[in-house]
């Protein structure tokens, strides 16, 4: 099968730029998109490099593939930049791996998670949407702050704006966070911080969705406010180690197992993805959820966790496509990967 491969490279950025240097932090690498594709060829199939924009609408309209796997973030800040391709996919009748166009918007946008997961009855922590231009005078005027918060953009994925000082514990420290964040262009989400187990979880499936495996992030330095910020993700091996199984009693596995696949089911999450969350006294809160997770075969969250659960990168890779062929109902070589 020709399967076309959809992404957004990293590229060299002049210094004179004007943007963040976390901009790109969602972007693939080259090595990233060819493991992808050494995986799919060593099934059979054959790969083609599509990336985004233009030119991957003028690739799929001269010669389409027989399907996609999808990995672009897309451009820019929208918090529908996520759908694009799988829009575009749908509008020529290409099937793909992954969730739909209104999934991947709704899961970026970290307060419509939220608000739709406690719909169905998930736990989701307190929170706070400011616009970007919030009066920030009105917000250092407030007397105190109900609970300690953690600012971070909301319409951001990969830990993008969670960095330096993003958790606040007075009015003043909320202002000068909302200040310093206010060049990111879109609104900003304080929400409290739930001091706990830092938990992700990673998902497969569709009509029976199953959990793939709960990983723990431990600090190596006790801090009693940590964050699983850009800086720790960039330089993970000097500031945490992770357990896959996390070392939790049964039941609050379970519980955490559970509130995973309710979000994943609440949200329509499609073939894989991962899901966040902290577990403060047994009760696990929903924090958002990835429905592109990073594929790298090193340094990915989803990848680390497979690999501590014994399975390897290519099942991985084989498998999430094996879910998106079988809901599509064409051609599978491998059983589902369970727990």
């Amino acid at each position: 099968m020709r399967i076309g491969i959809t992404f957004d490279l990293k590229a060299d950025l002049p210094e004179n730029s004007g943007l963040p240097d976390d901009y790109q932090e969602e972007y693939d690498s080259p090595a990233t998109i060819e493991a992808i594709a050494g995986v799919l060829r060593s099934l059979g199939h054959d790969p083609i490099w599509l990336g985004d924009g233009p030119e991957m609408v003028r690739q799929l309209l001269e010669d389409p593939p027989e399907f996609v796997f999808n990995l672009a973030e897309g451009q820019g800040t929208s918090r529908c930049r996520e759908a694009r391709v799988p829009a575009v996919l749908e509008l020529l009748g290409i099937p793909y791996t992954g969730s739909d166009p209104l999934t991947l918007a709704a899961t970026l946008d970290k307060d419509c998670a939220r608000r739709l997961v406690r719909s169905h009855g998930g736990i989701v922590p307190r929170g706070e949407l400011f616009a970007p231009n919030a009066d920030l005078e009105a917000v250092r005027s407030r007397s105190a702050l109900a609970y300690t918060t953690i600012v971070k953009p909301a319409w951001e994925g990969s830990s993008k704006g969670i960095r330096g000082k993003c958790v606040v514990d007075t009015p003043a420290e909320l202002a000068d966070a909302l200040l310093e964040r206010r060049d990111q262009g879109q609104p900003l989400l304080a929400e409290e911080f739930i001091a706990g187990e830092e938990l992700t979880v990673g998902v497969l499936g569709n009509e029976a969705p199953h959990v793939l495996g709960v990983l723990r992030v431990v600090p190596l330095k006790s801090d009693a406010h940590f964050v699983y910020s850009l800086e720790v993700k960039r330089d993970y091996e000097q500031h945490v180690r992770y357990e896959c199984p996390a070392r939790l009693p049964e039941e609050q596995l379970r519980a955490v197992e559970r509130a995973a696949l309710l979000a994943y089911r609440a949200l329509g999450c499609r073939d894989v993805a991962r899901l966040d969350f902290r577990l403060r006294d047994g009760v696990p809160y929903f924090l958002e959820v990835n429905p592109l997770p990073g594929l790298n075969p090193r340094t990915s969250d989803l990848v680390i966790l497979a690999r501590l659960s014994g399975i390897s990168y290519e099942r991985l890779i084989a498998s999430i496509l094996d879910e998106a062929l079988r809901r599509h109902r064409l051609d599978t070589k491998f059983p589902p990967v369970m727990t």
